[in-house]
């Protein structure tokens, strides 16, 4: 029993906290920097530690084709969900996002994928969705809105009922490419039912379609971990791919400084 909570409550306080603190971000500083937030691997990186506790390198290594893939699908997902929200409401917005992702995933079961095609379907991938979203871009903060202590709690709810909601489903679907369920978007789902309810669809889309450069370094930090898993050892090769996204975002943010 210790063994199957331990995780969860990993996933649930790491993916938390997070999801949290980015809703907050955005209200006070806006969809890009929030967009950065977001991208950061919350309950796909406690996943992460949850793999490599219980599986060799060999076995890690393999998983990021599938999380590689997973996360050119994040991209598809954020960028539905952004073109919805402007007009429709979040159940139609975020439940038509999750339709889509299922759909590609499942449609992803019939391909025999290496490392070089899943690298190859982001370098297709993140292209289209950037030009996509760019009208659904905002540039700005969202409107000023106070927060106390029972805001806060409900945020933290709504994102720990949506992470033992997707990790008891991936339970019961077995050994279905692990990579791939690891980046399911819980976490980003959830900062989106945050943002929706709150400061209305079209900042939500924003950062939705923001999203997808920023995701372009996650993708590189998981191609790390695939290179580095096994000469290096799986906890380099993590503390690594993390340098490499979290280094991929300071960067953004100093281009975008750089230019203000």
């Amino acid at each position: 029993m210790t063994a199957l909570l331990v995780p969860l409550l990993l996933k649930v306080l790491l993916t938390a906290a997070i999801v949290v603190a980015a809703s907050v971000v955005v209200e006070r500083s806006g969809p890009f920097i929030g967009s950065l937030i977001a991208s950061l691997p919350t309950a796909g990186g406690a996943a992460l530690i949850i793999l490599a506790l219980e599986h060799p390198p060999s076995f890690v290594a393999q998983s990021m084709i599938g999380s590689v893939v997973a996360n050119a699908v994040c991209a598809v997902f954020a960028l539905v969900y952004a073109a919805l929200a402007q007009r429709n409401s979040l159940a139609v917005s975020l439940g038509s996002a999750y339709g889509v992702w299922f759909l590609a995933v499942y449609a992803a079961r019939f391909v025999d994928w290496t490392m070089a095609r899943a690298v190859l379907l982001s370098a297709i991938v993140f292209p289209l969705t950037i030009i996509a979203g760019r009208h659904f871009r905002v540039v700005g903060t969202a409107k000023r809105i106070s927060l106390t202590a029972k805001d806060l709690a409900g945020r933290a709810i709504v994102v720990t009922v949506c992470v033992i909601t997707v990790t008891a489903a991936a339970a019961s679907i077995g050994s279905f490419v692990s990579g791939i369920f690891v980046f399911f978007p819980v976490a980003m789902g959830s900062f989106f039912i945050i943002l929706h309810t709150r400061v209305g669809g079209p900042i939500a889309a924003s950062v939705a379609a923001h999203v997808q450069v920023p995701l372009i370094g996650l993708g590189l930090g998981l191609l790390t971990v695939y290179l580095l898993a096994e000469p290096a050892g799986v906890w380099w090769a993590y503390g690594l791919g993390l340098c490499v996204g979290l280094g991929w975002n300071v960067m953004l943010w100093l281009v975008r400084q750089r230019r203000r």
